[in-house]
């Protein structure tokens, strides 16, 4: 038996897309949303699992884009559930901020002017979702998009026991001085050739920070024509070839580093 369990109504791009990934078998997929806080502040998170799992799984927290929590978040959390994952959607702005037009980016802009506070309101995700009991604590990695992307690099830098860290279409701050020396996981980072965001000198002094570091494990995909987030359906910037190929690379990447 297959079921999965009402949620919200997704948009019809994102439902679309969610149903390319098919339920398992015998799976039970259930989704609820979390309430949560860091440093008295509400949070509102979205969890989506596979309730009939009889051992602990391998845990994936989303980070969302600078909207906060929404279609897009709660679509991939449904389709890392159907992979086998706990997947955990952070709220990173507070319970009832979800900004809209150009309050998102000044939203998501008061956090990359306090990139400490960024880390650290990840870090109350990450030690929600560790403590859960469907979890093993052994196996977690972090994946984020646009300004989430960014989130979970700046995560990786606190040197968090993470087997792995994906971005998609982030914004690359390379530091100076250099902290990536602290980073323990393996990143993937998937971008855009022809996102105006992130331009190749962004890539290069990113990938040279990394290269001071030897002992990284890192990689970095760029995908032709595709733009700044290119893997949000029902957008303009939508790419489904970038969107596909980036997906199938992260499930390659989170089979390995689980492994």
């Amino acid at each position: 038996m297959t079921i999965e369990t009402p949620s919200p109504a997704l948009s019809p791009a994102h439902e679309a897309l969610l149903a390319q990934v098919p339920i398992r078998p015998h799976s039970v997929i259930d989704v609820e949303t979390v309430d949560y806080d860091h440093e008295g502040l509400p949070l509102q998170g979205y969890l989506a699992r596979d309730v009939q799992a009889d051992e602990r799984r391998p845990a994936v927290l989303i980070l969302h884009d600078w909207h906060g929590v929404g279609d897009n978040v709660r679509m991939r959390a449904q389709m890392l559930a159907r992979l086998g994952y706990v997947a955990f959607a952070a709220d990173l702005y507070g319970a009832d901020v979800r900004p809209t037009g150009d309050d998102a980016s000044a939203e998501a802009g008061k956090y990359y002017r306090d990139l400490p506070l960024l880390r650290s309101r990840v870090a109350a995700a990450f030690t929600w979702l560790l403590q859960h009991p469907a979890v093993d604590p052994a196996r977690l990695a972090v994946i984020g998009y646009c300004f989430g992307g960014t989130a979970a690099l700046e995560f990786a830098r606190t040197g968090a026991p993470l087997r792995g860290v994906v971005s998609f279409h982030a914004g690359l701050i390379a530091h100076d001085p250099s902290d990536a020396a602290g980073i323990a996981a393996s990143l993937l980072v998937l971008t855009g050739g022809s996102d105006p965001v992130v331009p190749d000198e962004a890539v290069a002094a990113f990938e040279n920070e990394l290269r001071a570091a030897p002992h990284i494990d890192w990689q970095v995909t760029t995908y032709s024509g595709a733009p700044h987030a290119f893997t949000i359906p029902g957008t303009d910037r939508y790419r489904p070839v970038a969107d596909a190929r980036s997906w199938r690379a992260m499930a390659c990447f989170l089979d390995e580093v689980f492994a």
